[in-house]
């Protein structure tokens, strides 16, 4: 799914008229949130990934008696990269692959290992969210999951967490490709999804927030008017994410569950 994201008002009528689906009303507070970041860490994963994407690249070279000069990042440096959203492409420059025949292998392998179940057991929650997402639920705010993880995979996992039942909903791609690729337009689709489909019209500004840590959840967020927050747990650095101006910035999803049921305790007030 490419192509300009086209304003909410067309979104929903777009998906209401394909669907034929009749939104009830609904009230409360509503949070999307998404899943890589702010719930669950993948950094590990996406370094270990990034590791044998290397290794095995060295290793079909060295079967051909080629020799590569490998440098392989640390962690840390690998990771400020990422959140930076550095290009493939120059990470493998920077760990020297040098050719673009060199570089295509690398990205190739990658992108066939990423989702690979013992990488996947790589991934982590992050700190705190059971509390977090413990909190929204006893005070009657409603929580929806939207991610462009698998939503198998994800309704999986977070059933293995046991938090499964927290969530009023969970929308999430059909492509395993998605979240690494990180598309916004496909993002904005499903948050428009989600929010119909939860009985969400109208003003979604006085009524829901959009939690995530990435370029698409802000502008998913933004495309439908939604209060962004947006989270530096994950994989975008607080430098990066400024530039697209999401409502606030914030750490981690305690710190943004707490500022969501603040705002909302004022609201009620």
């Amino acid at each position: 799914m490419t192509g300009v994201v086209p304003a909410s008002l067309h979104l929903y009528e777009l998906y209401r008229s394909q669907t034929g689906l009749s939104v009830p009303s609904s009230s409360g507070l509503t949070v999307f949130c998404d899943f890589d970041g702010p719930i669950i860490d993948v950094s590990e994963r996406y370094y270990s990934t990034y590791q044998l994407g290397l290794a095995d690249t060295q290793a079909t070279y060295q079967a051909q008696g080629t020799t590569l000069p490998i440098q392989l990042l640390s962690k840390e440096q690998f990771w400020q990269m990422k959140q930076d959203r550095v290009p493939d492409v120059e990470i493998a420059m920077r760990s020297g692959l040098v050719q673009q025949s060199q570089i295509d292998v690398f990205l190739q392998r990658v992108g066939q290992i990423v989702n690979q179940p013992t990488l996947l057991q790589k991934d982590r929650l992050q700190p705190g969210v059971r509390w977090a997402l413990k909190l929204l639920h006893t005070k009657g705010i409603r929580l929806v999951l939207v991610t462009l993880r698998c939503q198998q995979q994800a309704t999986q996992i977070l059933q293995e967490y046991g938090l499964a039942d927290l969530f009023s909903g969970i929308y999430g791609a059909d492509n395993d490709q998605a979240a690494y690729q990180n598309y916004a337009d496909y993002k904005t689709q499903l948050l428009v999804k989600a929010a119909l489909e939860q009985g969400l019209r109208g003003d979604l500004g006085q009524s829901s927030w959009m939690i995530g840590d990435t370029e698409a959840d802000i502008l998913a967020g933004q495309a439908l008017k939604i209060p962004t927050i947006a989270l530096t747990c994950g994989i975008r650095s607080r430098r990066y994410v400024e530039r697209l101006q999401p409502t606030c910035i914030l750490s981690d999803l305690v710190s943004a569950v707490q500022h969501v049921v603040t705002c909302y305790h004022l609201v009620q007030a």
